[in-house]
């Protein structure tokens, strides 16, 4: 089992920038991607970035504002948010994959324009 705790979500305008963390415990040194995921009040939850051994994954909608890292223990993931946009409000959940995949209960982000 591997519990995930989000930190680091808030209120920041236009413009501004957040940085989430995500803090994994438990059975952590099975797990072989970290990332996040996000959702708005009916839509589906949705990837905005994802790190595994070997490479990195963004959304196009982040790419280049956005930047997601790990330590080697694979025991804390963050995820650096610049530029944000009215459109990146949502709730933003801490993914782990092992043998099954975990999730955290979520930070809410809201940009204010």
């Amino acid at each position: 089992q591997v519990q995930l705790v989000e930190s680091g979500g808030g209120l920041v305008q236009a413009g501004g920038s957040l940085r989430l963390s995500c803090s994994a415990s438990g059975s952590s040194s099975n797990i072989n991607a970290m990332g996040w995921y996000r959702q708005v009040p009916g839509k589906q939850r949705e990837l905005v970035a994802l790190i595994t051994t070997s490479t990195i994954i963004y959304a196009d909608s982040v790419k280049g504002r956005f930047t997601v890292s790990s330590d080697n223990a694979k025991t804390m993931v963050y995820l650096q948010m610049g530029s944000l946009k009215p459109e990146d409000t949502a709730v933003y959940y801490c993914n782990a994959r092992a043998a099954v995949t975990y999730w955290g209960k979520g930070t809410l982000v809201t940009v204010s324009s």
